[in-house]
């Protein structure tokens, strides 16, 4: 079982410069894998990532959704600015040379529950091979989504280190971010990080059971 991650840049075009988004994501996507095998970016704005271990993937997906709401910058409304994502879960049955040829189950879902989302009114979804998982799942994320899709830059920034650094205080956190703590706290409510935390781990805990 493997997890892929297809996505696109909402707005993207709005972004005079898009090497702002464009080269963080691609640094990140090198920590996850080797390019064009396990992770590709095509068309200028859209994406694929493959995740060997699915339990990752939700995490993986905030991360990314982290970092375009961090590029929101005053010449364009950062309410404009966001990715549309869905995690696909499932085998994989041929690997290519570049991860757009490959194939399998998690390919399929993955692209499947994509062409779902203006239908659904969402910016994630996941689609698996257990339909009362992706329900009760998705049900999560499209509350989470509620806040979420409007993370200010501050917000993104919290987020991206409470997800990177999970054991780090917030004492530690806002002497990452140059911040006093409680800032950080005043962060974390609105940020809603404990809504998020419990949601992944939700995800987390109840697949790594299906998975067994």
């Amino acid at each position: 079982m493997i997890a892929v991650i297809k996505g696109d840049i909402v707005s993207s075009r709005k972004i005079e410069n898009p090497e702002k988004w464009l080269l963080p994501l691609k640094e990140l996507f090198n920590e996850w894998g080797k390019s064009p095998e396990q992770w590709e970016l095509v068309w200028g704005d859209s994406f694929q990532l493959e995740v060997d271990r699915p339990e990752e993937a939700l995490r993986k997906a905030l991360l990314v959704k982290t970092l375009i709401k961090k590029i929101a910058s005053e010449e364009v409304n950062k309410s404009l600015i966001d990715v549309r994502m869905t995690i696909g879960i499932g085998e994989k049955s041929y690997t290519g040379e570049r991860i757009s040829e490959s194939n399998g189950e998690a390919f399929i879902n993955a692209g499947e529950k994509f062409e779902e989302l203006e239908k659904e009114k969402s910016n994630l979804l996941i689609k698996s091979p257990w339909p009362d998982f992706n329900e009760e799942i998705n049900l999560y994320i499209k509350l989470a989504s509620v806040f979420m899709d409007n993370w200010s830059v501050a917000s993104a920034e919290l987020v991206e280190m409470v997800l990177k650094h999970p054991d780090f205080t917030q004492n530690e956190i806002g002497e990452r971010l140059g911040i006093k703590q409680n800032s950080v706290s005043g962060r974390w409510k609105r940020a809603n990080i404990d809504e998020i935390l419990s949601m992944e781990q939700m995800y987390r805990t109840k697949l790594e059971k299906l998975l067994l």
